[in-house]
């Protein structure tokens, strides 16, 4: 009975290993539906996008903070695993030269699944005629198979949307 136990708890805590939870609030997209052809037609490779109802941007999966940009409108992530993903707050954000972000994170820091990474204006993004939608690009998978959840609502930090 022990050991049935502990293999259900291993596989468990795999499968939780491989889920990719929403780094922020709002409506999930496919990444098609991003109105910038560099991510729509997934140049960067594939992912989902989500317009944003929150301010706040957390960590998708626990890992290690690999880049964040110095605009700090972009950040990528390295999990355990070598799965990378790239996080990148709004079209065209770059241009703002970070006025409108704020982020105590440096490069190579190690986080948890839905630690907070990025705070982002998006009142202030909206003002400069800026979209701020969010798209999460996995960049790295290892060649493993990737399933999204491009629809419905998501929680930062807990509504799961990829797995492994």
């Amino acid at each position: 009975m022990m050991e049935l136990l502990k293999r259900m708890w291993n596989k468990n805590a795999e499968s939780a290993a491989n889920e990719i939870v929403a780094v922020a609030d709002g409506r999930l997209l496919p990444m098609e539906q991003v109105p910038d052809p560099v991510f729509s037609e997934k140049m960067l490779g594939d992912g989902g996008a989500i317009e944003l109802s929150g301010d706040a941007v957390v960590a998708p999966a626990d890992g290690v903070v690999s880049m964040i940009f110095p605009t700090l409108h972009a950040f990528g992530l390295t999990m355990d695993n070598g799965i990378e993903i790239l996080v990148h707050i709004g079209l065209d954000t770059v241009s703002l030269n970070g006025r409108g972000f704020k982020s105590g994170i440096k490069q190579g820091t190690p986080v948890k699944k839905g630690d907070p990474i990025i705070e982002v204006d998006r009142e202030f993004v909206r003002a400069q005629g800026l979209n701020p939608i969010t798209m999460m690009i996995f960049t790295q998978t290892g060649g493993r198979s990737l399933t999204l959840t491009t629809g419905g609502n998501a929680e930062k930090g807990r509504s799961v949307v990829a797995a492994f």
